[in-house]
């Protein structure tokens, strides 16, 4: 090797290991631009005081006559406790969010397992029909619902046509629409995972309990269920998550009845003008959500452990 050789791989050499830690360091970098820093900021507002001011609430920390003081309010934790709203708020939104998780697993998943039997080509055509939709702004989306199923909406105007009902159903503004509006919405998140899960399933396996003689509905059971079960609960985590918050889908569709902690979170916030109210109610609500993550993570470190051993 030339001197002139020896010297650049020489040099490459020492940038590898700064390089290595750019890489490493860039996630740490992004979850603490994104993530730790605005949830720091959420959780000082959430000890703070409602004042008339801008921004509205008091200063944590004060610097008053060469003391440092930290004056933390636990009150509005309390009015949480206190509060039969926000308790209402909190079960609502979970509820809603697992029985649309629930749903749309029950949808989501014979969608995928479909198209992971198709050939390659029509594989390809089928999960770009899966995800076309999304390629449209989430808000018209939802938008289009409200001509769907208003009371001289598609839906009804059809179901009248047909002579299947006599008079309009009353359906928008309710909260069957919210778990269609959030069905519909949240569908891809389910089945992009368990497409992921069962296009890489072992067909011999199938094939082995054919030749055992299990039918076809048990083979299901024993070996593609449990087979499954990781881009299951990746999928159940990618929707229910989200749907916890969610503010949209039940402002435009579900109507008053519908309550969800995402539009008490907008009232207190822009309403109410409480941030730090608002804020606390966020907290919380990152508390719980933080439970089903890490259960999933859990599942997750399980499921690269079985590989490993």
């Amino acid at each position: 090797m030339s001197a002139t050789g020896w010297m650049n791989a020489t040099g490459w050499k020492r940038w590898v290991p700064g390089l290595r830690s750019a890489v490493i360091a860039a996630p740490y970098l992004w979850l603490l631009l994104f993530f730790a820093i605005p949830f720091l900021i959420v959780l000082k507002i959430s000890f703070s005081r409602m004042a008339v001011a801008m921004p509205p609430y008091t200063s944590v920390v004060e610097y008053v006559d060469n003391a440092l003081t930290l004056n933390l309010n636990l009150g509005n934790y309390v009015a949480l406790l206190h509060d039969s709203q926000y308790a209402v708020a909190y079960l609502s939104s979970i509820k809603i969010a697992v029985v649309s998780t629930l749903l749309t697993l029950l949808i989501g998943y014979p969608m995928a397992y479909v198209i992971s039997r198709m050939s390659p080509s029509a594989r390809n055509i089928a999960m770009m029909l899966v995800v076309l939709p999304s390629w449209t702004s989430f808000l018209i989306r939802v938008y289009a619902w409200i001509g769907i199923l208003d009371s001289n909406g598609i839906l009804n105007r059809w179901l009248m046509a047909s002579g299947l009902i006599d008079q309009p159903l009353h359906i928008l503004y309710t909260p069957l629409a919210a778990y269609i509006g959030i069905v519909y919405c949240y569908l891809p998140f389910m089945v992009l995972p368990l497409y992921a899960n069962l296009v890489k399933l072992d067909q011999r396996l199938l094939e082995a309990a054919y030749d055992l003689g299990a039918k076809p509905w048990k083979t299901f059971l024993t070996v593609t269920l449990p087979l499954s079960r990781s881009g299951i609960v990746a999928g159940c985590m990618l929707v229910m998550i989200p749907v916890v918050g969610e503010f949209v889908i039940p402002e435009m569709l579900g109507g008053p009845d519908t309550l969800m902690i995402g539009r008490v979170l907008w009232s207190e916030f822009f309403n109410n003008r409480d941030w730090p109210a608002a804020s606390a109610v966020a907290i919380v609500m990152l508390v719980l959500l933080l439970i089903p993550i890490l259960i999933f993570n859990r599942s997750q470190q399980r499921a690269l452990e079985g590989k490993l051993a």
